[in-house]
Order: structure tokens, then sequence, then C-alpha cells
């Protein structure tokens, strides 16, 4: 089977990638009556303590949720897609494109991973650049149109398979369904995701295979020249931090 050039449309990771969508659960909060402490001033040369800083496994409201953002520049997203030359003796070649421009948030519950739940995922895909400026320029202006319409995005809707408890430092496999907006064109796609936790770092890979022609972007055929494979894969490396 041949395989697929450039077009993008991506790349959600997917967050995805990390946590997902699933609504936690929250406990109903009891109401005590209790008499405001009375503030004492300090003496005149002593200085209030500095707040701590908050961590990934201790939350500002005491819980164990924390929000990640995909740090962009650190993150990217590509397509993988297979391209035949004609005017190159059917020459076969592997066409990928990569940007950086990444964005989004995890909620992470740490106490309670399928509780977890994932924002919007955006590309800016007028960035992907490949090893071909005239590619990357065909992209722009004709299949993906991404001088007119930039941004890809991801919506999840679904996770399966989160565990029920994490340790830090380890791997966990788990899948994403969400929305793949692409132009104007929305259709359901489900990545297949890797992450893990350490310290304040989450990091992970997310992956899927598209059709261009569900997304009316190609497959690209240019008479006499060259023809790409109907079948994207699409990646999304992340790191995301609080």
């Amino acid at each position: 089977m041949k395989r697929r050039p450039w077009t993008w449309i991506m790349f959600i990771g997917l967050g995805l990638l990390a946590c997902t969508p699933a609504t936690p659960t929250t406990a109903p909060t009891a109401t005590f009556a209790v008499a405001p402490p009375t503030a004492t001033p300090l003496p005149p040369t002593q200085s209030a303590p500095a707040p701590a800083e908050p961590t990934p496994t201790a939350a500002a409201d005491g819980g164990n949720i924390v929000i990640f953002k995909i740090v962009p520049g650190e993150s990217q997203a590509s397509y993988e897609v297979g391209e035949t030359f004609f005017n190159q003796n059917n020459r076969f070649n592997l066409a990928v494109g990569v940007t950086t421009a990444v964005a989004g948030e995890i909620e992470a519950n740490l106490a309670d991973p399928p509780a977890s739940r994932i924002g919007t995922i955006t590309i800016d895909v007028s960035q992907l650049k490949s090893d071909s400026t005239r590619r990357d320029n065909y992209l722009r202006n004709n299949a993906l149109e991404s001088a007119r319409y930039p941004i890809v995005t991801f919506v999840p809707t679904a996770i399966e398979g989160l565990p029920t408890t994490y340790a830090e430092g380890q791997d966990y496999t788990f899948r994403v369904r969400g929305d793949l907006t692409v132009r104007e064109i929305t259709r359901p796609v489900t990545f297949d995701v890797t992450a893990r936790l350490e310290g304040q770092t989450l990091r992970g890979t997310a992956t899927t295979t598209i059709r261009m022609s569900d997304f009316d972007v190609g497959p690209i055929d240019l008479v006499g020249i060259l023809r790409t494979e109907d079948e994207v894969k699409l990646t999304l490396k992340f790191v995301a931090r609080p």
C-alpha cells in the first residue's frame, strides 16, 4: 500500500494527549460557622513569609487537580504522507511536515485519573515546514489553504483506558476520541496516546491516521508530476507544565 505526503490535519494531542475528558465528581461541601481570626500585626522588622509554590501533587484548592498547559516550541505536531513522483521515474518519497505552534490545556486529576479532562487542542498549520518550500507553499495556498484557515482544532469528547491510579514516571497508554476540524470540515478522530508525568512535566505522544479525502484536501494529484496517498499519519508530541 502506498504511503501519503504532506497535508496536515492534525494534531491534535492530545493532548491529548495526556489526561482526558470526563467530568470530575465534586463532593458536597460542608459549611461551618467559624469566627473570623484576629489578625496579629508582625513586628516592624519581621516580614510575612512568601506563599508556597503550588506543585502538581498539591493544587491551590488543597486537592489533586492540576491544569497543565502545552508548551509551544517544546511540543510539535507533524504529518507523514507518501508521494510518488511520475516525472522522476515513479520515485516514492515520504513527505514529513512539522510545526511547533501547538496549544491546549489538560486538567489532570491525580487522585482520580479517569476524571481528568482535556481542553481544545489547536495547531497552527500555516507554520508547517517540510524539506520542500514548494510543497509548503502548495499546502498554504491550495490543499490545506492554511493561509486562509491557519488553525486546525481537536476537541476531545471521550477517553478510553485511563488507569484508576498512577505512578510518577510510568508510561500509560489510552485512547482519546474527539472532533478534528480542518478548514470548515469536522470529522471524528481517535488518537492513541502514551503519556507519563515526571515531577511538574507531563509528556506524551498521540498518533492517528486520517484520510485527506474525508476533509476534502486530497489526495493531491498534479498530472504528470506527482500523486500523494490518501492516508496521512498525524502525530502530536506534547510537553505540558502547570
